[in-house]
């Protein structure tokens, strides 16, 4: 009696090889799906225990995002962002929080930084000692016109100190012992941050029995709930209100896990499905004497699917622990490199775990059922005849969806070609999705046209070379299913590496041609002080100074049918606007930077465009703090992407960014300035500054490489999991050509010709898949064709020739054993 369990299990005993190979490529997407998925677990989990409020039980500060309502009615949504700086409270609350039942004292919470002769200081109000725990040591707490130091100074001294509501001379009442930091009375502290009235937190203490969580209630009932309402915390919660590196990081790791990770997942399920689908292929034959010997089209699936049952939950459940390596290495890598807080802890889970190896299940029974429709369905007398040679047809459902991803791919190439700056970059990522999935639905055909065509020259080049053409041609399926992985690595390696040496190329170019000044100089703790414009120019042999504040804005852009709110660079021009264009050269190619000043712009052309504005228009941004802005554009310029997109005065920022201090001073002088410019900062000379700000890069760098690592590196690993299969199988094919006279040499010789065929036609086809989508996405972010290194390129393509030949000479070698 027919019996398909132990059917398949005899089939895994005494054909391992391809089954082998189905457990690698499931094992792989186990642990691309686990790690992605981990890293999107850990960002939505994300917390920061409380530091600077850890003595505070209920905290409430302002919602930290930007909002934006796009559309009406039902398909009305919020697109909203984080904002680049810090939203702030008005100080009216305070009467507020304090009044709420329950609550025994609401605290101001007012956080900026001050600048003595050296460096800058951390500056508070002496209210917030209530929940810091800050105490003196000797003296007494400041009132208005003192102020309390944490050391190097004396009780009774008088010390001038650079606030960002000007210089201002201050009495020293007390001393903390701590580290450095300044302490104001509340009202000034509030006067001295210049913010207009603004709080950056309100600190309320409950009184003794209330319950911090019963207060917060009490306390979002009478702010409200909703877009734009305060938010109140308590917990770890309390730690996203001490800074923005926590939303930063959940944004990154969400990011990462959720964007990469859908691409990667969709790679790994896509790829694995190949080779299972490859697997039941190669085995046709089998199918075919089982339909032949009278085994039901319903046995024949339930053999396959019983086989994909006994392979797949082993291989998801070990394919979770190179996952969890992955995710760890990854996390630890970019808490190293300041790109997380180092509170923030990896969170693991059953979730992620558990759907990665549903995933490797599921796609082996829906790749296995896919492919055995074919061979189970087919008349038992036809079945030995027609697993004889290939089928040559046409797929009824396979060749049109190819067909359709092909025309959309160069639909979607046309539009990224049209358009510019992030409409552009978009447009360019549907490109390699699309083309990628057409190559891989037309696998057969695009593999028995390349057959044909690298055929004719293999045909002249010996025997080894014309038994390769005949085989390629006459097996393109195998062809095609050993192409299309390394089709993937191709491409999404190209694009992710590319796009990053072509944007590095393009700043970097910016930066060196942009800064004009004979001197750069920047802060030694990374600020300035606010009159070093001045202070510059009135330096012997100078003859402009401009000083800039770099920062974010959040502008509306309109890709097509969706509108968002992305970050854009910005630097604020301290000084005579008249001097920016002696010191620095924006690449203007609309209107005049003369003209910048109270309520106006300038802007990137990619910028303006994506924005929908030219000169004479009126530009709607949101400054650091979500503050909503609008000015006038008074010039257009090229070189946004080195130097900044947004250009304003600095006179616009007051109030709306954590630190008002310039970052850089540009100067135009003689080489002799340079010593008096020491008494500000660190001077360099252009190419010195431009050198020192590549450094920023490095991260995104860092990641784009990674990422393509990952993505390549299992596209890579499974093309040689493919190739290894084929050969494998073909034992019985190897043995026939040494049976009829070839020699070894010959044999081999076939198999290295084989090998480099589809290695070039994977190359080819990822190469113009990669060039598809980098032209249209550099073109419009930094209006250049894409910079493709050629020893790194070349790096890429022996790599691919390397595997490939590798792949196919070992198990040759081992099946020509005997």
């Amino acid at each position: 009696m027919f019996r398909p369990n132990g059917l398949a299990r005899a089939a895994i005993r005494f054909k391992p090889s391809s089954f082998i190979g189905t457990f690698v490529a499931l094992l792989m997407t186990a642990a691309i799906v686990s790690a992605c998925g981990i890293m999107l677990e850990s960002g939505v989990r994300a917390t920061v225990p409380p530091q600077r409020y850890a003595g505070a039980p209920v905290v409430v500060e302002a919602d930290q995002r930007a909002h934006l309502w796009v559309g009406s009615g039902e398909g009305r949504y919020d697109a909203h962002a984080e904002l680049p700086g810090r939203a702030r409270l008005d100080g009216a609350l305070l009467r507020t929080a304090a009044a709420v039942p329950g609550a025994a004292r609401a605290v101001p919470d007012i956080a900026f930084s001050v600048r003595d002769e050296k460096a800058a200081l951390p500056a508070q109000n002496w209210g917030s000692t209530a929940f810091t725990g800050v105490a003196l040591r000797s003296g007494n707490a400041p009132r208005p016109g003192e102020v309390v130091l944490g050391g190097g100074a004396r009780i009774g001294e008088r010390v001038t100190l650079e606030t960002p509501a000007g210089s201002r001379g201050f009495t020293v009442s007390g001393l903390t012992g701590g580290g450095a930091g300044a302490w104001f009375a509340d009202a000034e502290a509030l006067n001295l941050a210049d913010r207009a009235g603004k709080i950056d937190a309100i600190a309320v203490l409950p009184e003794r029995g209330t319950e911090p969580r019963a207060l917060a209630a009490e306390l979002t009932s009478v702010l409200g709930a909703g877009d734009d309402k305060p938010r109140v915390r308590t917990g770890d919660a309390r730690g996203e209100a001490e800074s923005s590196a926590l939303a930063g990081a959940k944004e990154l790791l969400t990011g990462l896990g959720g964007s990469f990770g859908g691409i990667a997942t969709m790679v790994a399920v896509f790829t694995a499905a190949g080779t299972v689908a490859l697997s039941v292929g190669l085995r046709r034959r089998e199918f075919a004497l089982l339909r032949a010997i009278g085994a039901t089209p319903r046995q024949v699936r339930r053999s396959i699917a019983t086989e994909a049952l006994l392979v797949a939950p082993a291989a998801g459940a070990l394919g979770c622990l190179p996952g969890l390596a992955l995710a760890t290495w990854w996390f630890g890598q970019l808490r190293d490199k300041g790109a997380i807080p180092a509170a923030v802890e990896l969170s693991v889970s059953w979730i992620p775990l558990t759907a990665a190896a549903g995933t490797a299940v599921v796609t082996a029974l829906l790749a296995g059922f896919l492919a055995a429709r074919r061979p189970s369905r087919i008349k038992p007398g036809q079945a030995l005849a027609d697993a004889s040679v290939e089928r040559l047809g046409f797929g009824w459902i396979r060749t049109p969806l190819g067909i359709a991803a092909l025309v959309g791919g160069i639909v979607l190439t046309k539009i990224a070609a049209e358009e510019t700056g992030s409409a552009a970059a978009d447009a360019a990522l549907g490109v390699v999705m699309t083309f990628m999935l057409a190559v891989a639905l037309l696998g057969p055909l695009i593999a028995r046209a390349c057959a044909a065509l690298f055929g004719l020259p293999l045909r002249a080049a010996g025997a080894s070379a014309s038994l390769a053409a005949a085989n390629s041609a006459a097996n393109a399926r195998r062809l095609a299913s050993a192409i299309t992985p390394i089709v993937l690595a191709t491409a999404f390696a190209s694009v992710l590496v590319f796009l990053q040496t072509s944007t590095d190329r393009a700043t970097e170019r910016q930066q060196r041609a942009g800064v004009t000044a004979d001197h750069v100089v920047t802060g030694r703790d990374g600020t300035l002080p606010l009159d070093a414009p001045e202070r510059a120019a009135a330096t012997s042999g100078v003859s402009a100074a401009v000083s800039l504040l770099r920062t974010s804005v959040l502008v509306t852009a309109d890709s097509g049918p969706d509108v968002s709110l992305l970050q854009a660079s910005a630097q604020g021009v301290g000084g005579r606007a008249a001097d920016l264009a002696k010191v620095q050269d924006l690449g203007v190619r609309e209107g005049s930077l003369r003209n910048l000043g109270p309520g106006k712009v300038a802007l990137d052309a990619a910028l303006a465009d994506s924005a929908g504005v030219g000169v004479g228009d009126r530009f709607d941004f949101r400054l650091p703090d979500g503050t909503a802005s609008r000015a006038k554009v008074v010039a257009l310029y090229g070189r946004g992407l080195g130097l900044a997109e947004v250009t304003l005065p600095a006179a616009a920022l007051t109030g709306h960014v954590s630190s008002p201090y310039p970052n850089d001073l540009l100067v135009r002088g003689t080489p002799a300035a340079a010593g008096a410019l020491a008494a500000l900062g660190t001077v360099h000379d252009r190419d010195g500054y431009a050198s020192a700000q590549s450094t920023e890069r490095e991260l995104n760098a860092w990641a784009n490489t990674t990422m393509a690592a990952i993505l390549g590196g299992f596209a890579a690993v499974a093309a040689a999991n493919t190739l290894v299969m084929t050969v494998l199988d073909r034992r019985r094919e190897l043995g026939m050509l040494r049976l009829i006279g070839s020699t070894r040499r010959q044999v081999m010789g076939m198999i290295r010709w084989e090998a480099l065929l589809v290695a070039v036609i994977g190359l080819a086809l990822g190469t113009g898949i990669a060039l598809a989508t980098l032209i249209p996405m550099t073109n419009g972010l930094t209006g250049e064709p894409p910079h493709i290194p050629p020893l790194l390129y070349g790096s890429l393509v022996a790599a691919i020739l390397g595997l490939s030949l590798a792949s196919t000479a070992l198990p040759a070698r081992t099946a020509l054993r005997t």
